[in-house]
């Protein structure tokens, strides 16, 4: 894939305001990758398993990952993602409010590819959002998809 290819991201989140300032996020700084919505644990778990309302769910390419989630939290989600071999590729983004030490660790030793907390003022959540994609998109080299 290269940095002209649009790729497909899911966004785990169950903050109804932080997924619109993402959305608006990817908007506004022109982002052309496909934003894909989980609302919750479960959501995520089926959409990545291509299960139910999800079934015809494209594979992600990036993962941004709210911790605190209900029915499945983001720690559980990001463990499964890691332990399953057809999943542990994706790359997974930790984007949460929460900026507690053992947050930061435990999601690394989870295997989380970066850890960002969610800034609090829009515009830097913006900036913050454009970094990640650039990163993801334009500096690193993602996975084959399979």
């Amino acid at each position: 894939m290269d940095a002209t290819t649009p790729i497909d991201v899911l966004l785990v989140e169950d903050d109804a305001g932080d997924e619109l300032i993402t959305r608006e996020a990817f908007e506004q700084n022109k982002i052309r990758n496909r934003l894909h919505v989980a609302h919750d644990g479960q959501e995520g778990l089926d959409f990545l398993y291509r299960r139910g309302d999800f079934a015809e769910a494209p594979r992600p390419d990036l993962i941004l990952l709210d911790l605190n989630l209900p029915k499945y939290s983001g720690r559980q989600l990001l463990e499964q993602i890691k332990n399953d071999s057809d999943l542990d590729s994706i790359p997974v983004v930790v984007l949460t409010s929460s900026s507690l030490e053992e947050d930061i660790v435990r999601s690394y030793n989870l295997h989380a590819n970066a850890y960002v907390t969610k800034p609090v003022d829009l515009d830097q959540f913006f900036k913050a959002i454009r970094k990640i994609d650039s990163f993801f998109v334009e500096v690193v080299r993602l996975p084959p998809r399979s």
